[in-house]
């Protein structure tokens, strides 16, 4: 099982769908997505509201995996963000990107959401980092969160389990802009191949 998009046809991979189609994306050069106004993913922790309308390009796969973007970016408001993503359904997935804070510095790090409540775990890094490599890796209910800046060394973000996995689920790419629109960002590759994790 190995399979690598770099989206330069005009038309979306086979077997790739949209959730939440953006009004504005194109393909060619990568996937390149600008979101719509306030769209999210968030569930209820702390700040009580509940958000399922950011934008992703997703596929299903079957069984563990591992799953590899390279994503250039061109932040503007706080809080946009584009990364990878693994869905369940409204109430139980991940999520995996850098947010954008303040023209001094964002918050690389994710989400995962189980049973309807949303965490958030955090690493402040420069806002000068407009380009980022994520991979999330499948070993049954259990996932590894990293991050790379040059595609080669990988930084582990987290470790963590997904309730309520099912063996099919929906993975891909996603972008979306909480307070914001026209968040423009860059899907170079993405990558869908045997679980790396511990190797």
């Amino acid at each position: 099982m190995s399979r690598t998009e770099k989206f330069l046809s005009s038309t979306l991979p086979a077997s790739f769908y949209w959730f939440n189609e953006p009004t504005r994306f194109q393909t060619g050069n990568g996937l390149e997505i600008s979101t719509d106004e306030k769209t999210d993913f968030w569930q209820r922790t702390h700040y009580g509201f509940r958000r399922d309308d950011g934008h992703c390009l997703f596929t299903r796969q079957t069984r563990d995996f591992t799953l590899t973007t390279h994503v250039e970016f061109r932040p503007q408001t706080q809080y946009d963000q584009c990364g990878l993503m693994v869905r369940v359904d409204a109430e139980n997935w991940i999520k995996v990107s850098t947010e954008y804070e303040d023209e001094h510095h964002s918050r690389r790090g994710s989400v995962v959401t189980n049973l309807g409540y949303s965490d958030w775990a955090t690493q402040d890094i420069p806002s000068t980092h407009r380009e980022m490599g994520y991979r999330i890796s499948r070993n049954g209910n259990d996932f590894l969160l990293e991050s790379s800046y040059d595609g080669q060394t990988w930084q582990q973000l987290r470790i963590t389990h997904l309730h309520n996995a099912e063996e099919t689920l929906e993975i891909g790419v996603y972008a979306c802009s909480p307070i914001g629109k026209d968040f423009w960002c860059r899907f170079k590759t993405l990558e869908i191949c045997e679980n790396k994790w511990g190797h």
